[in-house]
């Protein structure tokens, strides 16, 4: 079974284990669930959930719900959706971010979680996604570009594709 659903403070030990298994980030990702310590992780689980309802958000930060992939009740990776787009996020970060747990990675499941988080966008109102992705990061612009990503150019190493959500 598949399910993509935004996270809950129930996830904490399954997302911590995901976070740790992801690291800090890599290929342009941050991974701000990353954390060494569980007390750690426990606050910035917290701030994710809120950012999805908009509160307690810094000046830099703009809504942000976070999704985890689920195969058969295991996370497989998690997805940002940011409701709209600050001047940082429109050269980096964009609406969409996603993340493969690395053990898992080469079956399909980030083809399947962009398509899925494209759908979320939809929803929440968003007519075009933004994503951006390294430049060198392969796996990742086929992703992109299997979900019909139109790259719409490449500046300073980061390539910028834009997905209609209709």
């Amino acid at each position: 079974m598949i399910e993509l659903r935004p996270i809950a403070f129930g996830d904490g030990p399954e997302l911590y284990q995901l976070a740790l298994e992801i690291g800090p980030g890599e290929n342009g990702f941050v991974n701000g669930l990353y954390a060494g310590q569980y007390s750690e992780f426990e606050s910035k689980l917290k701030s994710y959930i809120d950012m999805s309802a908009g509160s307690n958000l810094a000046p830099n930060l703009v809504p942000q719900t976070t999704y985890l992939l689920l195969i058969d009740g295991y996370s497989a990776g998690y997805g940002k959706i940011r409701h709209r787009l600050n001047d940082q996020l429109k050269r980096h970060g964009g609406h969409i971010g996603y993340v493969i747990r690395p053990s898992l990675r080469g079956m399909g499941y980030g083809k399947l979680m962009l398509g899925l988080l494209v759908q979320e966008a939809s929803k929440l109102g968003i007519e075009d996604a933004l994503l951006t992705c390294n430049a060198d990061n392969w796996a990742s612009r086929k992703i992109i570009e299997h979900n019909d990503g139109r790259l719409a150019g490449t500046d300073a190493g980061t390539c910028r594709y834009w997905i209609c959500t209709g």
